[in-house]
């Protein structure tokens, strides 16, 4: 796993000034970081930030999809960063007086290195800490987000997302009385993260292939067994590619140069034309909500 990997080159490099967690090149697909990928991140990051302190913060291109906070630099120099948090696909970063909220939209990315290093041309923001090392965002596209957030102070992108799918309040209770009513394919209730929040398209195609659910049934149509079999999907479809490292594109990379291997278990995400794994029929590709969306027309029903 990436945290026990990072683990390893702390204590035998002293922090090595190369270390790198990122999320893949996405030069072809462009397709933002699901759930896993982000998680992956965080549980790499934290034990590295986490009890030291921010020296300096440099935001030499503040033009990102929204425009980095102005306050940043001034309200994170000299705070400890206490704790790194998820919510969605945002990294919180706590310090005692705010929270820093990064969403690395399609080609962004988080680096642990040394201070010394000299910044490229997509390297946006330096927070520099007070072992020597820095955390450095990139973002080529610069689809990115970061704000700072004042203590108790909310944001419009995280206050009203839905219930972390990982956790007990995402059951099969909740999920049918949301769905009750709703017209809308369950591919599309599932990746709304007013309904719930994380699950992307990848996994979303992944979790109803495991549960025998077609991405094009009405959401208020399907049984409480059924959502219980997805919910139950959705938990160990996500589980298992955190566990796995994440993974978002067929040349992600983790810090170790080794390549993302979640994707060889992928059951019909990337593979429409070819047999499904359960029957050998040809699995069906589609668009829904102008996005990939791939099925068995046997096993799913």
């Amino acid at each position: 796993m990436i945290v026990s990997r990072l683990s390893q080159i702390t204590m035998t490099r002293g922090y090595s000034p190369e270390l790198v967690l990122w999320l893949g090149r996405r030069k072809m697909n462009h397709i933002m970081p699901e759930l896993p990928e982000v998680e992956t991140i965080r549980r790499g990051i934290e034990p590295l930030v986490v009890n030291r302190r921010v020296t300096s913060v440099l935001v030499r291109q503040p033009k990102l999809r929204w425009l980095v906070s102005p306050e940043l630099g001034q309200a994170l120099t000299g705070q400890m960063i206490q704790a790194v948090n998820r919510r969605g696909k945002y990294l919180l970063f706590t310090t005692g007086n705010g929270r820093m909220m990064i969403h690395l939209g399609m080609s962004g990315s988080l680096r642990i290195l040394s201070s010394m290093t000299a910044a490229g041309k997509h390297d946006h923001v330096d927070i520099e800490l007070d072992n020597g090392q820095m955390l450095r965002y990139r973002d080529p596209r610069r689809f990115g987000s970061i704000f700072w957030l004042e203590a108790g102070e909310g944001h419009d992108l995280i206050d009203k997302l839905g219930p972390e799918p990982l956790e007990n309040e995402f059951d099969v209770e909740y999920l049918m009385t949301r769905s009750r009513g709703r017209k809308v394919p369950v591919k599309l209730f599932l990746m709304n993260s007013q309904i719930v929040v994380g699950i992307g398209n990848i996994y979303a195609n992944e979790a109803l292939f495991m549960a025998g659910i077609r991405p094009d049934r009405l959401a208020g149509s399907i049984s409480k067994k059924r959502y219980s079999q997805l919910i139950t999907a959705v938990k160990n479809v996500l589980s298992d590619a955190i566990i796995a490292g994440g993974t978002t594109l067929r040349d992600f990379v983790r810090e170790d140069g080794s390549a993302g291997y979640f994707k060889q278990s992928l059951n019909v995400y990337g593979r429409g034309g070819l047999p499904c794994p359960i029957c050998q029929r040809a699995l069906r590709e589609i668009r829904m909500g102008q996005r990939t969306t791939v099925f068995c027309t046997r096993c799913q029903r």
